[in-house]
């Protein structure tokens, strides 16, 4: 009987922590993660326009292959391009057209 409570007080502790853990994460800002870049938002934006030739209309700060990056849609004529820029050094680091610009689901993250 002894084992049982035991075994019982163990994953009511393991929940709670567990659970406690899960909602701190939970309420963080993701927001704040942008403390972390060397460049600003203005900078990211100004390199994706001029390596694209086009405006920027939305940006995102985000994580591409484990670093941070600045995920900007570059608008050009009619076309809308998905231009990553290093948050560290300010360098495109990649810019694919976005066929399908409908939601952020259906861009390319590769």
């Amino acid at each position: 009987m002894k084992q049982a409570t035991y075994v019982a007080a163990f994953l009511v502790l393991s929940a709670a922590v567990f659970g406690t853990a899960y909602a701190a994460k939970a309420t963080e800002n993701d927001a704040l993660t942008i403390n972390t870049a060397k460049i600003s938002l203005i900078q990211a934006v100004t390199s994706a326009e001029q390596h694209v030739g086009g405006k920027a209309s939305s940006a995102d700060y985000e994580q591409h292959k484990g670093k941070w990056v600045f995920d900007i849609e570059v608008v050009k004529d009619k076309s809308v391009m998905d231009v990553k820029v290093d948050a560290t050094s300010g360098q495109v680091i990649v810019a694919t057209e976005d066929k399908a610009d409908r939601d952020d689901k259906n861009d390319r993250t590769d």
